[in-house]
């Protein structure tokens, strides 16, 4: 059962605990929600306290009226409100894809208040070619008049970076992303998303993430990348393994942006990182 709190600027955004133990906080993707953690849950409740956060204008949590406040600062800010709310100094963070980035910019601002970090399809260099897919349906209607119409339609579309996927999985992703409506599936997020993510690259300039990856040093870190990912470069990858041998790390394959976390690979690497974690 989700519950809630209310962030400084007065949103109402929506959080789930399961499990006890060891606080590990996911964060989901740019346009994704808590369902996508679901396997975690699954999987380590018994081992760990799993905490989901809907970050402002996804899944169950408030559309904010001003779509500018759709940052990684403020997201940042919004995740260590949930920790205050929840009483928590510290705990570790499951960040995918942008949720990753905003693990790494506590780490940066807050890092007294991380145990950890397992870094799901996302590193210090953002390939252009990823982004630019990841704009093709920012903010765009839904294609899919059901459920099993996209289970149907998905693995055509999206297998250049997934294979081996069921339908019974396609249908379960299509869940996660769209809602079901009377003639076609709708967004689980703000369109608007698209208007700030278009507003902050509106300079052209890339920032130099590399100082937010080095801002991770001493704590444990993990990190999986789909091998097939179009934002995850296996150039940038290799570097981070460079620089962080002790990283516990997986490569999934069949996987794309970003994998499932069900798969074999992502469970052995989560499993390690919350032992490593309890050690």
């Amino acid at each position: 059962m989700k519950s809630t709190f209310t962030t400084a600027d007065g949103l109402t955004l929506a959080y789930d605990i399961h499990g006890t133990g060891t606080p590990v906080l996911c964060l989901a993707g740019l346009t994704r929600n808590m369902d996508d953690f679901d396997p975690i849950v699954d999987i380590f409740a018994a081992q760990a306290q799993i905490i989901r956060l809907d970050s402002r204008g996804r899944g169950a949590s408030d559309f904010d009226p001003n779509p500018m406040n759709y940052t990684i600062p403020q997201e940042a800010a919004d995740a260590v409100a949930l920790l205050d709310h929840l009483g928590l100094e510290r705990c570790a963070i499951i960040g995918t894809s942008r949720g990753g980035l905003i693990a790494m910019v506590l780490a940066a601002t807050a890092k007294h208040r991380l145990t950890g970090v397992l870094l799901n399809d996302i590193g210090p260099e953002l390939n252009p070619a990823g982004l630019a897919h990841i704009m093709d349906y920012l903010g765009r209607p839904s294609a899919f008049t059901s459920f099993d119409d996209a289970a149907e339609k998905l693995p055509k579309a999206m297998s250049a970076q997934f294979a081996n996927v069921s339908h019974d999985q396609w249908r379960t992703y299509a869940k996660r992303i769209w809602s079901e409506g009377p003639d076609r599936l709708h967004l689980r997020y703000d369109p608007k998303l698209r208007d700030a993510i278009e507003a902050q690259g509106a300079s052209g300039e890339t920032p130099d993430l590399w100082p937010l990856f080095h801002a991770l040093s001493d704590l444990p870190l993990a990190a999986l990348r789909g091998a097939n990912s179009n934002l995850l470069t296996p150039e940038c990858w290799a570097k981070m393994l460079e620089l962080r041998p002790d990283m516990i790390a997986a490569e999934v394959p069949d996987r794309g942006h970003v994998p499932f976390l069900d798969e074999t690979e992502a469970v052995e690497v989560i499993a390690k990182f919350i032992e490593r974690l309890a050690s």
